[in-house]
């Protein structure tokens, strides 16, 4: 009798153990898939201080915190979507490495193509202006004995 109730307490203790210890939160430094989670998920975010890093990349502190707070909020069990709608509830959508296109960062988006557009113009206009002085008669034997006398600091005698 006795061995029966030890050999079902043995039987019941293998099976529910593996549950019990599933239910236990691991680090995210022991934890490979949750950290190659942190790390997707701290390249998506833009390092407030540098501005042209993600904070997976930076150095900076506010970088070094703001990867602390995702790796929490993976450990926590939030998902990707959360931990993002977080980061830009908290900071504005300028904490994106990727902006989303929409009114506010239109801009953003558009900046580029409009310089490179502006810069066409201008480029186009500079030339067109070059094209017309090219164009201008060359000066007459009159006007270049006027120009010679001007430059010699002879004043003309017969000035209009």
């Amino acid at each position: 009798m006795i061995r029966l109730a030890c050999t079902l307490l043995f039987t019941l203790g293998a099976t529910f153990a593996p549950a019990a210890l599933a239910a236990d939160a691991v680090p995210t430094e022991k934890d490979p898939v949750k950290s190659a989670r942190a790390v997707r998920l701290t390249e998506e975010l833009r390092c407030l201080v540098c501005q042209n890093q993600t904070i997976a990349d930076s150095n900076a502190e506010l970088a070094v915190d703001l990867r602390r707070q995702v790796r929490e909020q993976v450990d926590a069990g939030k998902s990707d979507r959360e931990i993002i709608d977080y980061m830009v509830n908290r900071y504005g959508d300028f904490v994106l490495y990727r902006p989303p296109v929409k009114g506010t960062t239109l801009l953003l988006w558009g900046g580029p193509a409009l310089l490179f557009v502006i810069g066409g113009i201008a480029l186009v206009v500079v030339l067109r202006g070059r094209r017309r002085t090219a164009d201008e008669p060359p000066l007459t034997a009159e006007e270049h004995a006027r120009a010679a006398q001007l430059l010699a600091g002879d004043s003309p005698k017969d000035t209009p």
